[in-house]
């Protein structure tokens, strides 16, 4: 089967695309026909380029352990093992597999079913993006009805799922964008969007935000301080990716120290891979209160460009990759 692959730590140019061996799931595990796969960040920085280093301790060294990549995908149940009982032949799933940027790729349970009558593609672009936000919002924030909240970085693949589940928890919603993501996210619901190439949203009017989502990293805590009511919460998502050894950590951690003395509460977001959460945003999206936003769908053959473009950001929401064909009926 084809898969993508890469041998070594560096740049976007250096994936191929290349014959290896078909998985055999274990007993707890299924065979997926890969349909559609999508592009997060984490592929370019973590798993193509091996930074932060600290992450190599989990990743290799000096060489990658697994010459796989990618993680969400789409695709069709094709065989199964002995002790699966959630899913038959031919069901329609999405989720996380590691190395699914491939043909065909083996997942335990770490996959829900695709809602009806929404596409692989766009089911490809729900994983990471969609989890991460959802419990940015309700587990680390822990957002309630008829709150105020801000979101730095709402055109992004988090921030786009942001604002549409924030929106759907009942909260007042003010997004953070570029002049050219104002409309795709105001569309996506938000009540006041601020074009921070035109206004400082830390030192504008608008104030006294219950929650803060932050996707990008880009200010000091001092700043967004002076935005949040006293028993406010910010949530750290994101951050720069200057310090090679410890990547965004090392701005979580100066965030947290600074905040210490506050009565904000600063949390730090690593998502969890939580399969009940995959079914959550399933129902939201069936029910029509969450879409993916999907900037443009590419061929497999373009992994290296597909890669490039999102890790130097200002993606509208995510790249999927379209891997093979899927329902009969689709073109």
């Amino acid at each position: 089967m084809k898969a993508v692959v890469r041998e070594r730590y560096g740049a976007p140019d250096g994936v191929r695309i290349a014959d290896v061996a078909m998985p055999v799931p274990e007993a707890n595990e299924v065979l997926l026909r890969v349909i559609a796969c999508s592009v997060n960040p984490y592929d370019y920085h973590v798993a193509l380029h091996g930074v932060p280093y600290v992450a190599r301790l989990e990743g290799g060294i000096t060489r990658p352990r697994t010459h796989r990549v990618g993680f969400d995908f789409a695709g069709i149940v094709e065989a199964g093992g002995t002790e699966v009982t959630r899913f038959r032949l031919g069901d329609e799933v999405y989720g996380f597999a590691a190395g699914a940027f491939a043909e065909y790729v083996c997942a335990g349970d770490t996959i829900a079913r695709i809602p009806p009558g929404i596409s692989f593609e766009e089911a490809a672009a729900v994983p990471t993006a969609g989890i991460t936000a959802l419990q940015a919002l309700r587990d680390k924030g822990r957002l309630r009805a008829n709150q105020k909240v801000l979101i730095n970085g709402a055109a992004g693949g988090v921030g786009t799922f942001a604002v549409q589940i924030a929106k759907a928890f009942g909260a007042e919603v003010t997004a953070v964008c570029s002049t050219r993501n104002v409309d795709l996210v105001r569309s996506l619901g938000a009540d006041h969007v601020i074009d921070y190439t035109r206004a400082d949203f830390t030192l504008g009017p608008q104030r006294h935000y219950d929650l803060m989502i932050d996707n990008i990293g880009n200010r000091r805590w001092s700043e967004y301080k002076r935005l949040l009511t006293d028993d406010a919460t910010c949530v750290l998502v994101g951050g720069p990716k200057t310090n090679r050894w410890l990547g965004p950590m090392s701005y979580w951690l100066k965030t947290r120290i600074a905040s210490l003395r506050a009565t904000q509460k600063v949390e730090v977001l690593i998502a969890r891979m939580d399969p009940q959460d995959l079914q959550t945003l399933a129902e939201m999206i069936e029910s029509r209160a969450l879409h993916a936003v999907v900037e443009r769908v590419v061929a497999l053959d373009e992994v290296a460009d597909a890669l490039a473009a999102v890790g130097h950001g200002h993606v509208q929401g995510k790249i999927v990759m379209a891997v093979s064909r899927g329902r009969e009926s689709q073109p």
